[in-house]
């Protein structure tokens, strides 16, 4: 089953909005076609953005983080530092983490950090793709 470690930038839009490729990866774990991987952080930050700009939608996100069977990953404070070399530490807590969880890509919104940027890339050992291009590759290859 293919593994897909999703940053805040992709679960605060699926939260935020019901359309979108961000509620795609969401809707396809919730019927256990993928599994979705993040860390307590990601959920965090995901969860304090929420409630600083729409937080009539924090309550949403808690039942959702519930009711998707997520899979949590805990990077090390040394996997974080080796990050540092490739991103901002604001993001090496999120590459580190979906380095340390072997996925399949990482799914982010975040173009000026993350989005194409092939070094990273190589170094966490996956695509790092938009949720559109994540939602393109799973749905034209088999598991």
């Amino acid at each position: 089953m293919k593994r897909l470690f999703i940053d805040s930038s992709v679960l605060f839009s699926a939260a935020y909005s019901s359309t979108g490729h961000s509620r795609d990866p969401i809707r396809m774990a919730a019927r256990e076609e993928i599994v979705l991987v993040i860390s307590m952080i990601i959920a965090e930050e995901t969860r304090r953005n929420l409630l600083d700009t729409v937080p009539q939608v924090a309550d949403f996100f808690n039942r959702f983080l519930e009711a998707i069977p997520f899979e949590y990953v805990r990077p090390t404070r040394q996997e974080i530092i080796e990050a540092t070399n490739y991103v901002t530490l604001k993001d090496a807590p999120i590459v580190a983490a979906a380095k340390k969880a072997q996925a399949d890509m990482l799914v982010t919104l975040d173009k000026k950090h993350l989005l194409g940027k092939p070094e990273l890339a190589s170094y966490a050992g996956m695509k790092i793709v938009t949720p559109k291009e994540a939602m393109e590759v799973n749905m034209s290859i088999p598991p």
